[in-house]
């Protein structure tokens, strides 16, 4: 490059980063609550678990229909959107290539949407089902058990991102905005108020419920993570392990973060690859392949029976509470999840029509997750039907220590101790190339203005890497429980599922515009 050229780019880097100003409300604001959320859990752990379990009951008792109704309605819009005209629109110029193979895009939308809770629940979930009540009245626990997961992890869950990638990736990449924000994707809607205190509302609340979502994420999955490490290399199990395991998930992530855009790309095939391993060993060596198959082909059978029915269960005479504690869990901790995932698998579909950015997260994210949940879960589920291992009994003899169940119920598999070491691997990188691709978006939310092809700096991603790993440590020092863990997400969702509402709405507007104006409405060069 000649010294000219080199001239060039550097003025032209200067210009883009002078024309990029700070956005004080969204980074000084979220840092505030969080330091007082993470010193009130510190400080007085008693009081704020009552605290958060008296508002989680208010919002589960009185307003569960609101989550259920959300999340049902987006699913099916989901439908419209991908079947309607507007499925039809590209995101980008008229006859723009994709910008990612088929295989990279769909390995970074399933490890951003994803974490390493899903090896957790997994292996799990159908132990939490197996003596609910509700599920006790709809069958027995081989054929109902491991449903749940299917149900709860299933299209609905998925439909959230799909419709908020298209919406994203509308915004970014036809609608050309210079903003990376929440409130600005309902700029058809709300016009200049976005601008405005309107729009700041917006934000904050839409980083709060991301801090909220990470947290959640790291305080539920990653004592599993230690059970791991402890027992393969024989050591007592400490807080201070998991702590240590957040550092190293952090400088991991952050590493890659740093890099840009090829090391979350290379992370996530990293991620699929060990996360195949997994599902490929325990099939294969579990002994257990035609179980799997054929009680994985059943389950799907009966979850999509009866999809109606458990999408508008309520249970309006609280007989067992099942949409309260689970159904309603589930829809608030993927919503809270779509304040950045959505946002990120937008940003890199560019060159793909609406429709192929919601059928593909289908195709690759649902699939894949419900794959992982007949394999793992359906393995556990044989070894306590056949007697080889009681795994509920297990549980309950533990003082409900889910992690070391399992543990146990990995130590049934022939040279265990590789698949110990393919879990640790594959959670650090499920953690990894989920949170990289967060840190790239909520580094944006700091600024003012800023395109879609552009990067935060250096110092702004390690700034909101850094702040995303704090709540999960001040939740592992005042100790809290699952209840409490899902009360944040639960909490946090209420005011985001509002704003997604308003997103969906105003896509819906701006793209019929645009497909009968070649314009989008409110454009920026307009304003």
């Amino acid at each position: 490059m000649s010294n000219k050229s080199k001239k060039t780019v550097e003025e032209n880097i200067k210009t883009v980063e002078k024309g990029r100003k700070i956005d004080p409300v969204t980074t000084i604001a979220p840092l505030v609550v969080l330091l007082v959320l993470c010193g009130t859990f510190i400080i007085n752990p008693e009081g704020s678990t009552n605290t958060i379990s008296a508002i989680r009951t208010f919002l589960g008792d009185q307003m569960g229909l609101y989550y259920l109704v959300v999340a049902l309605g987006i699913f099916l819009i989901s439908l419209f959107i991908s079947f309607s005209k507007i499925g039809n629109v590209k995101l980008g110029g008229p006859d723009e290539k994709p910008k990612y193979g088929f295989f990279a895009w769909g390995a970074m939308v399933f490890c951003c949407g994803l974490a390493a809770d899903i090896l957790f629940y997994s292996f799990c979930e159908w132990i939490y089902y197996a003596e609910e009540p509700r599920v006790q009245a709809l069958g027995n626990i081989n054929d109902w058990a491991n449903v749940m997961p299917l149900y709860h992890w299933g299209p609905i869950v998925w439909s959230f991102y799909a419709v908020l990638a298209a919406c994203f990736g509308f915004m970014i990449h036809v609608r050309g905005s210079n903003k990376q924000k929440y409130s600005e994707s309902c700029r058809a809607l709300l016009g200049k108020k976005v601008d405005g205190p309107v729009g700041k509302v917006i934000d904050v609340l839409a980083i709060v419920a991301l801090i909220a979502g990470t947290a959640t994420t790291f305080s539920v999955a990653t004592p599993l993570l230690g059970n791991a490490l402890t027992t393969l290399f024989g050591i007592e199990y400490t807080k201070w392990i998991t702590i240590a395991i957040l550092l190293v998930t952090f400088a991991t992530y952050t590493t890659s973060v740093m890099i840009g855009m090829k090391g979350v790309n290379a992370l996530s095939k990293i991620c699929m690859l060990f996360f195949g391993l997994i599902l490929a060993f325990v099939f294969i060596f579990g002994g257990k392949a035609v179980y799997i198959l054929e009680n994985g082909f059943s389950e799907l059978g009966l979850a999509a029976q009866n999809f109606a029915v458990l999408s508008t269960y309520t249970d309006p005479l609280r007989e067992n509470c099942f949409p309260q504690n689970w159904t309603m869990y589930y829809w608030a901790y993927w919503l809270v999840w779509c304040v950045a995932a959505p946002f990120f698998m937008g940003n890199i579909s560019r060159g793909r029509t609406v429709k192929q950015v919601i059928l593909g997260t289908y195709a690759f994210g649902l699939c894949s997750t419900l794959i992982s949940f007949i394999v793992l879960g359906n393995y556990g589920l044989n070894l306590q039907v056949t007697g080889q291992f009681d795994a509920i009994g297990a549980y309950e003899s533990n003082g409900y220590d889910l992690y070391a169940v399992i543990i146990d119920i990995i130590k049934q598999l022939p040279c265990y101790q590789v698949v110990l070491v393919l879990l640790i691997l594959s959670m650090i990188a499920f953690y990894a190339t989920s949170f990289d691709s967060i840190t790239l978006v909520a580094s944006s939310y700091s600024y003012k203005n800023m395109k879609g092809d552009e990067m935060a700096s250096k110092k702004m991603k390690l700034f909101w890497a850094m702040l995303l790993i704090l709540l999960p440590i001040a939740l592992i020092f005042s100790e809290s429980s699952m209840n409490n863990i899902q009360s944040v997400s639960i909490i946090a969702a209420f005011p985001v599922a509002i704003v997604i509402i308003m997103i969906i709405v105003s896509f819906i507007k701006d793209a019929y515009h645009y497909m009968e104006t070649g314009k989008v409405l409110n454009p920026e060069e307009d304003k």
